[in-house]
Parts: C-alpha cells; structure tokens; sequence
C-alpha cells in the first residue's frame, strides 16, 4: 500500500513539475517588456529593420543575474534616397527583476526604456510608438508542450509633447513550437496615445510574429506589427525584422 501510495504522489509531483516549471523567457514580447533579464557576463546585440527604411541598434549588458542595462540608436531613411532621420538622442534601457518565479507568483521587474518604435515626430516630441518610459513587469511562465508564458506590464512615457499624459498597459503571450520557432504577440492598450494632439485613434497596438532561434544565441524575429491600424500617421500595418545574437564574455 505504501509503494503505491509513493508511485501516486511521484506520479503528481511529476505531473505538477511539467505543468508549472519555470522556463526560459524572452527580454520582449515584441516591443514590451517581460521580467526577463541577460545572464551575469552576457550581452546582446540586435538589429531592428522598420518600415520609412528605419534601422535600429541596440547592446545590452548583464551586469548581475538581477540586473541589465543597455543603449540604442538608430534612425529612418537609413535605407533609400534622401536624407536620413536620426534619432534625436541615444536611448537608455535599465532593467531589475525585484522578484524570482515560482510556482505560485510570477516573476517581476521594474525598469525605464526611452526608446520608441518607428520615425521620431520632431513637431510631437514622440516616436510613432511611445517609449514606455518607466514600467513594471510581470512574467508567468509554464512547460506545457514547450513553453507557455504570459506576460503584463503598467507604464509611464516621458514622451508627452502629444499632450496624453496617461498611464498605460500592456498584455502578452508567447508559445514555443519547438526547440527552435516559437509565435508570440501583445497588446498595448496605448491609452497615453488617444487623446489631446496623440496619433492613435483608440484601438491599441496589436502585435505579433515568430522567432527562430539558433543554438539559443542567433535569434531572428518576423514581426507583423500595427494589426489594428491604431495610427493616424502610419494607418497601415507593417512587416518589420529583429536580428539579435547573444554572447558571453
């Protein structure tokens, strides 16, 4: 009776560990944060193509296992004719994850991004997408046929020349297919981006794409980003790409 009551509670601590174990995450959904942070004495470097032929570079650093910090720069026009449309400044990226996973609680971090998406708009003070500024994050993640993680986050953007001073929020999910693809996608409710002289007209930005991963280091995004449409400037979606490599020191 006690050998079988041992291979019943085996057989649901296993069941349990499959279900709830704590996987790997993303450092983004497509452009939001998640709570994931750079292992110590490892960086990243990546490459993003949008559309007006923007480029955008990025190296972040992981100074500790909690913390990560990086810079980015980048501009549109790079590719094409005609002058190119830098960026008015390098941006900063800090990031600390107060609170580990477990099976209960999901992990979060706080931090600031000033990096916006798309050209920056000189007369509104503003990218195409906000900068999320200051944000906290929350990340869940589970092995469930590969992994399953959910994703959320509150924020605040310094970028305000719009007049929308609001605060703002995001959701999100990721699904791997196997060791090398997964698909994921997010919604920004962009509710600092719907009122006073702002470009959004009240859908939210939708998100999403698929990842394929090489020796968890060469990693390339295909992104189809603005879904909805949610842009008086750009009203049309786009089909955008992320290379990024992953290395120790």
């Amino acid at each position: 009776m006690n050998r079988q009551l041992n291979h019943v509670v085996t057989i649901i601590i296993s069941i349990v560990s499959l279900v709830f174990s704590q996987t790997p995450q993303s450092l983004a959904i497509v452009d939001a944060p998640t709570a994931g942070t750079l292992d110590r004495g490892s960086f990243m470097t990546s490459l993003y193509a949008y559309n007006d032929g923007g480029l955008l570079g990025n190296l972040s650093v992981g100074i500790s296992d909690r913390i990560m910090f990086g810079i980015s720069y980048g501009g549109t026009n790079l590719i094409g004719t005609g002058p190119v449309n830098w960026n008015p400044q390098i941006s900063v990226n800090v990031r600390y994850r107060a609170l580990d996973e477990t099976t209960a609680l999901p992990a979060i971090s706080i931090g600031y991004d000033g990096q916006g998406r798309g050209a920056y708009q000189d007369s509104l003070k503003r990218y195409l997408e906000k900068s999320k500024g200051v944000y906290i994050a929350a990340s869940k993640s589970f092995s469930f046929l590969g992994l399953l993680a959910f994703h959320g986050g509150i924020n605040y953007s310094f970028e305000r020349g719009d007049d929308d001073k609001d605060l703002d929020g995001y959701i999100g999910i990721e699904k791997s297919i196997n060791e090398e693809l997964s698909l994921y996608g997010e919604y920004d409710l962009a509710i600092n981006d719907n009122t006073g002289r702002s470009i959004g007209d009240g859908k939210g930005y939708l998100h999403t794409g698929i990842k394929w991963t090489f020796r968890n280091k060469l990693h390339i995004d295909f992104l189809w980003k603005n879904i909805l449409r949610n842009n008086k400037l750009r009203p049309y979606s786009s089909r955008e790409i992320r290379l990024s490599y992953v290395e120790y020191f």
